[in-house]
C-alpha cells in the first residue's frame, strides 16, 4: 500500500464515523436510544467527556485540554509510523491498513472534541443540538464532547452473587458490555486486536 491508499483509506474511514455521529447529534436528544436487533444492539446517543468508552482522564477543563493535546501528539506520531511504514519498511498490506485504522479512529474523536463544542449547541435530554446556534456554541476550542451511539447489552445478570457485588450495578444487576462508544473507538479496537492476532510476526 502506497501513501495515496493509505490516505485516501483514513479519510472514508473519518467520513463514514462524522457522518453517524452527525446524524445522531442533529437529529437525537441526549438518552434517546433507538432499538436495532432487540436490546441487545442499540443507538444509544451519549457524550463522552473523556477517553474512549465513556472513560474519563480527571475532571475539569486543565483535564479535558491535556487529553484534546495529547491526542493531537499522538496522532502526529501515528501518521509519521504510518510513513515510515510504507517508506522505510515496506510493511505488509495489513500492518498499514492496522495503523491507518487507529489513525482515523484517533483522528475522528479529536474533531468532535476539538470543534463540535464551536460549531453545536448542547444536546440535552429534552432538546435536539442545533448547528452553528445564534449564541454561539457549547464549549471553546479543544473542550467539547465525543459523540457516542453504539450500544450492545448483550445481556443483563439481575442479581449478581455477593462475591462479585463489587461488579453490580446500584440495583444490584450486571450487564455484560454496558460501555456506549463510536464507530471511531471500534476502529481503534478493531485495528489493534488484528495487529496482534494477525501481524505480530512482523514487529519481531
Amino acid at each position: 500500500m502506497n501513501n495515496k491508499k493509505a490516505t485516501i483509506l483514513i479519510i472514508v474511514l473519518l467520513i463514514i464515523d462524522q457522518v453517524v455521529k452527525l446524524l445522531v447529534k442533529c437529529n437525537m436528544t441526549l438518552g434517546e436510544s433507538i432499538h436495532v436487533a432487540g436490546d441487545w444492539f442499540q443507538i444509544f446517543f451519549i457524550e463522552n467527556p473523556g477517553f474512549a468508552y465513556g472513560m474519563q482522564l480527571g475532571n475539569g477543563q486543565w483535564a479535558k485540554l491535556a487529553l484534546s493535546l495529547f491526542r493531537l501528539v499522538a496522532s502526529g506520531a501515528i501518521g509519521w509510523y504510518i510513513w515510515s511504514l510504507i517508506n522505510k519498511q515496506k510493511a505488509p498490506t495489513g500492518v498499514v491498513v492496522g495503523f491507518s485504522m487507529i489513525l482515523a479512529g484517533a483522528l475522528g474523536n479529536i474533531i468532535d472534541s476539538a470543534f463540535y463544542g464551536l460549531l453545536f449547541s448542547e444536546s440535552t435530554f429534552t432538546t435536539v443540538a442545533t448547528f452553528l446556534p445564534e449564541g454561539g456554541g457549547y464549549a471553546p476550542l479543544l473542550q467539547g464532547k465525543v459523540v457516542d451511539m453504539l450500544h450492545f447489552p448483550l445481556f443483563t445478570i439481575r442479581e449478581m452473587p455477593s462475591w462479585l457485588g463489587w461488579m453490580a450495578d446500584a440495583d444490584g444487576s450486571w450487564t455484560f458490555f454496558s460501555p456506549v462508544f463510536n464507530i471511531a473507538d471500534s476502529y481503534i479496537t478493531c485495528a489493534v486486536i488484528y495487529l496482534i492476532l494477525f501481524q505480530h510476526k512482523f514487529f519481531k
